[in-house]
């Protein structure tokens, strides 16, 4: 049976790994923590937050623990979930073991939509590119089912190999190929817009973004991290597509 402080900082370290897991900025999962202690009594409460680890601790009592960060993803939903328990709390709407409750409920869901809604996103951020930005259609549809090839690609093998550098490698040669393959058998007109549409799904756009925020934010050690984590995402696709360059 935990202790109210046990209780306390149990529910406020949930609370940060799962926003942590899944893609929030470390400002954000600080405020949280913060919040859900000062709405459960607590003035004087400690939180330490990176990308590997959450820790917090109640001045002048006898309470601490640590939760590790063990894996990352995307995630916004669950981000958004937590948010929102963080508020029913705040405003008496429930009591804390049944935010703990909730919160532990919310970890243990599904991490991600489903493959095939995955794959309709990837081809809706794949294709609609050349519209967009070049106001053509000829190149639309290759750069749809590659953009929709290359993520299923990555997807398998990040799911079975868990190296998600190499899978992104794999993949960013997967459509370099393929874009080269559109192109000479006349599918295609631009391999360079087709590359660039298809890369679009792997681009670590969120990762980089709240790197900065946490730059600016103040938090020297997560905001680093993350940006080089994502530069090596970013360098991985390049290097894919530099090796199908350089060999065609």
């Amino acid at each position: 049976m935990l202790t109210t402080d046990e209780l306390i900082i149990a529910t406020c370290l949930k609370a940060g790994q799962i926003m942590v897991e899944n893609g929030s900025e470390i400002s954000r999962v600080d405020d949280t923590m913060s919040r859900i202690a000062q709405n459960a009594g607590v003035t004087g409460a400690n939180t330490y937050v990176t990308i590997t680890g959450v820790m917090m601790s109640i001045q002048g009592r006898n309470a601490t623990q640590i939760a590790a960060i063990k894996q990352r993803t995307i995630d916004l939903e669950k981000v958004a979930q937590v948010n929102q328990l963080s508020r029913s709390f705040a405003v008496h709407e429930i009591d804390l073991p049944t935010l703990h409750a909730q919160l532990a409920q919310v970890d243990q869901a599904t991490r991600s939509f489903p493959l095939w809604l995955q794959l309709v996103g990837a081809a809706l951020v794949s294709g609609p590119l050349m519209i967009m930005f070049r106001h053509e259609v000829v190149n639309t549809w290759p750069t749809v089912a590659i953009g929709t090839l290359g993520y299923l690609v990555f997807y398998l093998l990040n799911r079975y190999l868990k190296i998600k550098f190499l899978s992104e490698l794999v993949a960013a040669l997967v459509i370099g190929i393929m874009a080269e393959w559109a192109v000479q058998i006349g599918w295609g007109t631009n391999i360079n817009d087709i590359i660039i549409g298809s890369l679009m799904p792997l681009v670590p756009g969120v990762p980089l973004t709240n790197a900065v925020r946490d730059i600016l934010a103040g938090n020297f050690v997560s905001g680093p991290a993350r940006a080089v984590e994502a530069l090596i995402s970013a360098a991985a696709l390049g290097f894919g597509i530099a090796v199908v360059i350089t060999l065609f």
